[in-house]
């Protein structure tokens, strides 16, 4: 496998995806080890763990302590779903970004939170409320709670200028995540924020990560009517 340098873990599992996929390994195969195919792709070893994990997750390859990682003799199709960068997912369909931090604030969040986090006792996060624009009109309202202990960092970015979005999916890279998709009335301060009518129905995404068992993040995302969210693979 050659490719490019300076190669993202996306990179190294589509590489490694299209190998597969191609009959350069076919089921049943061991695949050659992390270090192997770090150095043959120039890129680092954690790197290529974090793309076999996510083929792994997705249910194409299996990974065994001292046992290697193995093409799987029957693959499990699932729906996978990558996290988005909002303003890149603005601009890919033409709009240009904008972004305004309502509010931040460290505070103990309310059961409903500490559930979604799995966390059992109370402790104060980082709530960020934030609207993400496009073309100068709202584009999606996010409501977010943060762990501090597993993501102190956040307190030293301006956040008025980098969404949290944005710099979570870049620095803290989750291990699982948990998705919830439903639709709900906008109440009239949602509504305005949104710059739609009260009572209109809103297109929710809720998403929570964690590294390992720790907590990372969990937001309420309200998008604009007309959103519309796409998965491929």
């Amino acid at each position: 496998m050659t490719v490019r340098s300076r190669l993202s873990w996306k990179d190294v599992r589509d590489t490694v995806h299209d190998a597969i996929l191609s009959g350069q390994y076919v089921p049943g195969d061991r695949l050659p080890r992390d270090a192997d195919i770090a150095s043959s792709l120039n890129c680092a070893r954690s790197t290529v763990q974090r793309a076999m994990q996510d083929l792994s997750d997705s249910g194409l390859v299996e990974r065994r302590r001292k046992g290697g990682t193995h093409v799987r003799l029957d693959p499990v199709t699932r729906a996978t779903l990558d996290i988005p960068i909002t303003r890149r997912e603005v601009e890919q369909k033409g709009g240009r970004y904008g972004y305004q931090l309502i509010r931040q604030q460290q505070q103990t969040p309310p059961h409903k939170v500490l559930a979604a986090l799995e966390m059992t006792t109370p402790q104060d996060l980082l709530r960020v409320e934030a609207l993400h624009l496009s073309d100068c009109q709202p584009y999606m309202l996010e409501d977010r709670w943060i762990c501090l202990d597993t993501a102190p960092e956040i307190l030293d970015i301006d956040l008025s200028v980098q969404s949290a979005n944005e710099w979570l999916v870049l620095n803290k890279p989750y291990s699982r995540c948990d998705l919830r998709f439903y639709a709900i009335s906008a109440d009239e301060k949602t509504a305005d924020f949104l710059g739609t009518n009260a009572g209109a129905a809103l297109f929710v995404i809720e998403r929570t990560t964690w590294i390992e068992t720790a907590p990372i993040t969990t937001v309420r995302a309200i998008t604009r009517p007309g959103y519309q969210l796409l998965t491929s693979s």
